[in-house]
């Protein structure tokens, strides 16, 4: 669950400590992972404990480096598709979802499957259902290629249309503009979500909301907490991959809200120091998809050059958890008791 009351915004600095040239490290709080992710991660990690090496995973678990060479190093391989899992193996479906499809190929390959999809994909998804079997036209807003697209978009193909930002909402067609509903990718902007759904409710009047939020309460916010202190920043530093869409996202919104830049790295080596050139105030935040420990070594790294005063800058306590997949919480309890 997350808090709704604001813990710890007051971003303070006496005149006399600017004056005197000092450094300091904004730290966004929440950062990194989020219950989807940890439950996805740890869904692989009980697999191999469960089964053994190898175990296969569709797709990427998370979109993270660090997450994928790690896992890979410790016996999992990673495949873009279930025809290149040998018959009878065990495949873990990604936490951002699948189509039907995915699971009947599964089937018919013999396939031992553990979806770690993250529940509140998994929301979306059972929406997309409900609002096809009603006869409704969903627009999914969302990034063209996404794998969370496109396993939602896989739940109702004859009645969803994607609409890839603002800019393709004239592209969009209806047969009934009575009977539209929108839904959206997880891991989006907010700002610019809402902006896409003003301009469809610009197009279609009586266009209908998702039954709740579709954007994710982890993704939400991180993008809080940034806007939160950008504006105080010369530099925002976003630790995540450029295939997160949730971390490429807080680049983004940290610019909009008022930081003088900001950059999207993997690890501190990929810090270049003429970024600090000049630079007073620098934000860190990272992706839902990134283990603490790179945020660490980029505080190291800012450290070991005159950033060592680093203050929290907290919007909300997150304590949500999401259960195992059922095929392994014998093995939690068991690991528990150990």
């Amino acid at each position: 669950m997350t808090s709704a009351i604001p813990l710890n915004v007051g971003i303070t600095r006496s005149a006399g400590a600017k004056a005197a040239g000092g450094k300091r490290v904004l730290l966004a709080e929440p950062r990194g992972y989020c219950a989807g992710v940890d439950r996805a991660v740890e869904t692989v990690e009980k697999a191999l404990e469960k089964h053994g090496a190898p175990v296969y995973v569709r797709k990427e678990i998370v979109h993270n480096r660090h997450v994928v060479e790690t896992l890979r190093e410790q016996g999992v391989i990673f495949v873009d598709e279930t025809d290149e899992v040998p018959e009878g193996a065990l495949v873990v479906f990604s936490a951002h979802g699948v189509a039907p499809i995915v699971h009947e190929t599964a089937a018919e390959r013999n396939l031992r499957t553990i979806d770690a999809t993250c529940p509140l994909v998994t929301k979306v998804h059972q929406e997309a259902k409900r609002f096809a079997r009603d006869d409704y036209d969903i627009l999914l807003i969302g990034h063209e290629g996404h794998e969370e697209v496109e396993g939602t978009a896989g739940e109702a193909p004859e009645h969803v249309q994607l609409v890839d930002g603002p800019d393709s909402v004239d592209k969009v067609t209806v047969r009934d503009p009575s009977k539209v509903i929108w839904l959206s990718q997880t891991t989006l902007s907010v700002d610019e979500t809402m902006q896409t759904v003003e301009r469809l409710r610009e197009r279609f009047p009586t266009l209908q909301d998702p039954p709740s939020d579709d954007i994710c309460y982890a993704t939400s916010n991180r993008q809080t907490a940034v806007k939160a202190m950008a504006p105080e920043c010369d530099l925002v530093i976003v630790v995540g991959s450029r295939n997160s869409s949730n971390s490429v996202r807080l680049v983004e919104v940290a610019l909009g809200a008022g930081a003088k830049a900001s950059y999207l790295v993997d690890y501190a080596r990929e810090v270049d120091l003429a970024w600090l050139e000049g630079v007073q105030t620098i934000g860190i935040t990272s992706g839902a998809s990134v283990p603490e420990i790179l945020v660490t070594g980029v505080l190291d790294l800012l450290a070991e050059h005159g950033f060592g005063e680093v203050q929290p800058v907290t919007t909300a306590n997150e304590t949500l958890v999401f259960s195992l997949p059922r095929e392994l919480r014998a093995a939690r309890r068991d690991t528990a008791q150990s």
